[in-house]
């Protein structure tokens, strides 16, 4: 089901739901996705207070949501402002809303969202898509990211563990950056599982990238969590030291952000990384037992 509201001061928000959860994005700005949940629940995203239901003007504003970049991140290609109006097809029947932003003036790249929401699960798919409307190739990586509510728990899988004698080289990459501290305490360095908290006590960022071979990463918050799911290549290159699954926190946020292969882009030529969401009820805590217990049922029941 999809109806056009206002929401929080953006004007001509589409949402499409179902009987248990929706989405809401704006078609004065964007392309974003800026509700997530249950219906009559929690925003499982963050929205920044001073950008809320602003339009229009040249300033960058990084507004919260679920947003669409583009990688290596660079200034000032990385922080084309999305303040205008996008362009959107409803396709009620199918239960499914396109959203194309003009091409951007810097980079002649333009930026596509295409979501569906399943009528009777609480799973959502949505394609990014960058297209090349340069006379010329670019490389670039397509690069979703997730600003999500304080208070919660971001989860990413360790490889499976294997013994030194069967196992000769390294099993994935993890970066670190300038600012990053390994022994913050917002960081659950587990066994199977590398958790970050979000704690509005610690104002500083903390960042790390991984090879995600597993190709889930969660976001646990409140007694609910948000599974996204999306693909590795282990033939393709990618940014960030082979980084696929990135999680980036401060004070205020948490980001999950998920990345597509490095990829040559010719002129008028699309490139495209998926991501499947399913949200759930569920009670965990930081331990890889209940980790195992609570949550892989829940990715082993749906697959990108």
């Amino acid at each position: 089901m999809v109806e056009k509201i206002s929401y929080y001061g953006w004007p001509d928000c589409i949402r499409i739901y179902n009987e248990e959860i929706e989405l809401i994005v704006t078609t004065a700005i964007g392309p974003r996705i800026v509700k997530f949940g249950y219906i009559g629940g929690q925003n499982f995203f963050y929205l920044v207070p001073g950008h809320i239901g602003k339009i229009g003007g040249n300033e960058w504003r990084i507004y919260g949501g679920h947003r669409l970049w583009h990688a290596p991140e660079a200034m000032p290609r990385s922080y084309n402002p999305d303040n205008e109006k996008v362009e959107f097809i409803i396709d009620a029947g199918n239960n499914i809303i396109k959203l194309a932003q003009a091409s951007e003036a810097f980079t002649g790249i333009t930026k596509e969202l295409e979501i569906s929401l399943e009528a009777d699960k609480n799973e959502v798919t949505i394609v990014h898509r960058l297209i090349n409307q340069n006379l010329w190739e670019i490389e670039l990586s397509v690069w979703p990211l997730s600003m999500l509510a304080p208070g919660g728990r971001a989860i990413i899988p360790q490889e499976p563990y294997g013994s030194e004698s069967e196992f000769l080289l390294p099993a994935r990459s993890l970066a670190l950056w300038q600012f990053t501290k390994m022994n913050d305490p917002r960081w659950i360095w587990g066994e199977k599982y590398i958790q970050a908290r979000q704690d509005p006590a610690f104002t500083s960022e903390q960042k790390i990238g991984v090879t995600n071979k597993q190709g889930w990463a969660a976001y646990y918050l409140n007694g609910e969590v948000l599974i996204k799911r999306f693909d590795y290549n282990p033939e393709a290159e990618y940014v960030d030291y082979g980084c696929n699954n990135e999680v980036f926190v401060n004070g205020d946020f948490l980001e999950v952000e998920t990345l597509g292969p490095l990829t040559k882009l010719a002129p008028g030529k699309a490139a495209e990384h998926t991501e499947r969401w399913l949200l759930a009820k569920t009670l965990i805590d930081e331990s890889d037992e209940s980790v195992d217990a609570n949550i892989l049922p829940l990715i082993n029941s749906f697959n990108l």
